[in-house]
């Protein structure tokens, strides 16, 4: 393998923890439910919310909006009412990085360009990065392919727009799902596991399932393995 030009990352799950903080918020608006089970219920709305996009059902809506319709869903589903559900959807600009991304990030900067290829907007990707000090290059991904991952257009998009072919770029994801979907479309892939990100009792992603370019403990880790 060639060393890659730029890395590309999955954020939610795999640079920062959504499912504790989104609980931390939920807890704090509406004390009177499961916080951890609402924050898995939003969660859960995400990829059918996505799909409807992804199949042409629906045109181009930022997830900032999609999250926010998903929160009405959800409220309604738990029978609870939230006094600033505008403020509530704010949680997903407020999730903590994993102890290593930091540092594992400003190690994998000093060599590498790197950037989100999430599917949150770039207004969502930057007030998380300003939360939690993410020290990307640029800001890729959803909303300058206006379509969403694992569609083939966002990993390819993120690599036009830095000038790069695919197999000068590196997709760094959490999710076996989202490496099966960057090898399709060219790019070298690293998958980094993150066992808690459902809570204690995560049963998938717990270990490489295809043979990527490279697989790390962690950030720190993947960035001795590119040194």
């Amino acid at each position: 393998m060639s060393a890659p030009a730029a890395l590309i990352f999955d954020v939610f799950g795999t640079c920062v923890d959504w499912r504790a903080s989104v609980a931390r918020d939920v807890a704090n608006a509406i004390p009177s439910v499961d916080a951890f089970a609402f924050a898995d219920a939003w969660r859960g709305e995400y990829d059918p919310a996505m799909e409807r996009i992804r199949s042409g059902g629906r045109g181009y809506v930022p997830l900032d909006d999609l999250h926010r319709e998903n929160l009405d869903i959800v409220l309604d589903r738990f029978g609870a009412s939230c006094a600033d559900p505008d403020a509530l959807n704010h949680a997903w600009e407020r999730l903590d990085p994993w102890p290593d991304t930091v540092a594992g990030l400003t190690a994998l900067k000093a060599g590498h360009i790197i950037a989100p290829c999430s599917n949150g907007s770039i207004a969502l990707m930057t007030r998380l990065a300003k939360w939690g000090g993410l020290p990307w290059d640029c800001i890729l991904g959803a909303e300058i392919a206006r379509d969403y991952k694992p569609k083939a257009e966002v990993y390819l998009t993120s690599c036009a727009a830095l000038r790069l072919t695919p197999g000068e770029v590196m997709m760094v994801a959490a999710h076996n799902g989202d490496l099966h979907a960057a090898r399709a479309a060219g790019l070298l892939t690293a998958f980094v596991p993150r066992p808690t990100e459902h809570g204690t009792s995560q049963t998938t992603d717990l270990a490489a399932d295809g043979d990527w370019n490279l697989v790390a403990r962690d950030f720190n880790h993947l960035a001795e393995l590119l040194s």
